[in-house]
Formats: C-alpha cells, structure tokens, sequence
C-alpha cells in the first residue's frame, strides 16, 4: 500500500494509529457555569471535525475514549444524556460514509441499551469495507477487563481441553482483545492537563508515545491535533532498544 500524503507536509510520516482520550468536558462546562451535559455535547461536536482532519493528516486508526467502564459511577442524568448523545451521533453519520470512514466500537455492549446496540451494528456493517481510516469508539471500556475478557476466553479453551496453559502466548491473548487486527498505538493525545492512561489501551499502550496539553476537550482544535503529530514526529522511538 502506497504511504498516504500528509496534509502537514509531503516529508510527514504520521502515527499510524492515535487514541484521544477526550478529557475536560465537565470542567469546560462548569467554568462557564453551565450543567455537565453541555461541555459532552461541545466535545461530541469537537470529535467530528478532529476525525475528518485525521483522515487528511494521513492516520490510518483512531481510537476515541467515549465512555470508560468507571463512568457509569457518574450522576445519572449525566450518564443518560452521554448515551443520549452517542444514539444521536450514530443516526448522523453519513458525513463519515462520504468520507468512507469505517466505523468500529469496542468494550463491552453487554450494558447499554438496546436501542443503542442495533445502532453500533448498523454502523458498523454499512461501513465494514470503508478503508480512507478507520475510525474507533472505546464506548463502556476498560482496559483492565479487556484483558480479563480475553483472559477468559482462553481459560475457556484451556477448560475444554483445546489448549494447554503453557501454550498461552501474549499473541493469543492479543487475538481476543477487543481490538483485533487494529495495530497498536503510536501515539496518546490527553487534553484537560492530567497526565495518565485512566484504563486506556493499557495494553495497545505498551510503546506508545504521549502528548499531553492543558486544553480542555472542547476547545481543542486541529491546530492542536497537529502539534501533537508534529511533536511525534521529532521524537525517536527505540522500543526499548538503544
């Protein structure tokens, strides 16, 4: 496959895959003293336009972190208008098909609404051979019980006498993580100031680069984004060599 041109430049080799994690909403909403719910609808509307850049920056995966597996220890007004939210988003997609944008989710779906389940399939299907970028939402995820998921799926295998449990190969456990066939991260953008993973990717993260910015989520721009793929592109990646 022919490397895609960069809009930042034709000598740009940008990450091939990033993860956001979209931090800051709550904060930009009460500093303008407005309820919670208003900073998720002005990131929801700033996730469509960094997506769209990403795809002319040349990035092959994004993974945005939408709805952790601990968030739903939240008010539950705010929860219902993030689900809310995420129906909304799912039944306006088409610019992203314009695009050819696939769309894939991952996390466990086992605990959101019905409604909201036959929308992700939808999505997902209508956009299965879509390859300009793939474009992934971490919606109730964790990384911690990704790993117990794909812990399990072995120790089942192990339990019918498929396998044997010295066998067991980090390969294997990479094959039933939620993320299958999408590579690792290159890169993980953080907004909002704070510095740490909060049961991202913990294990897609292993050599991944970080960028963090005191921008909150809302107001982070594409000229944002940018920084961060061109601070990237300066660092050297050893991967634990020299």
């Amino acid at each position: 496959m022919a490397r895609k041109i960069s809009c930042l430049g034709d000598n740009i080799i940008p990450p091939a895959h990033v993860g956001v994690i979209m931090d800051g909403n709550g904060r930009w909403a009460k500093k303008r003293g407005l309820p919670r719910k208003f900073g998720h609808r002005e990131g929801a509307k700033n996730f469509r336009s960094i997506t769209k850049h990403a795809k002319a920056v040349g990035i092959d995966y994004i993974t945005f972190y939408a709805f952790s597996t601990e968030n739903w220890k939240r008010p539950k007004e705010e929860v219902d208008a993030i689900m809310d939210l995420f129906e909304k988003y799912l039944d306006e997609v088409e610019d992203f098909i314009e695009e050819n944008i696939r769309i894939r989710f991952i996390g466990d779906r086992s605990q959101l609404k019905p409604s909201l389940q036959a929308k992700m399939r939808h999505t997902e299907e209508t956009s299965k051979d879509f390859d300009a970028m793939t474009l992934v939402l971490a919606i109730n995820y964790g990384g911690r019980d990704e790993i117990c998921h794909s812990v399990k799926t072995l120790a089942e295998q192990v339990k019918r006498g498929e396998l044997e449990p010295q066998d067991i190969t980090e390969d294997m456990i990479e094959r039933n993580l939620y993320t299958e066939e999408i590579p690792p991260l290159d890169l993980v953008i953080r907004p909002s100031g704070e510095q740490r993973l909060s049961n991202f990717m913990i294990w897609q993260a292993a050599y991944a680069e970080f960028y963090y910015t005191n921008i909150l989520w809302p107001d982070f721009r594409v000229n944002d984004f940018d920084k961060a793929i061109l601070d990237f592109c300066e660092r050297n990646r050893r991967f634990g060599g020299i």
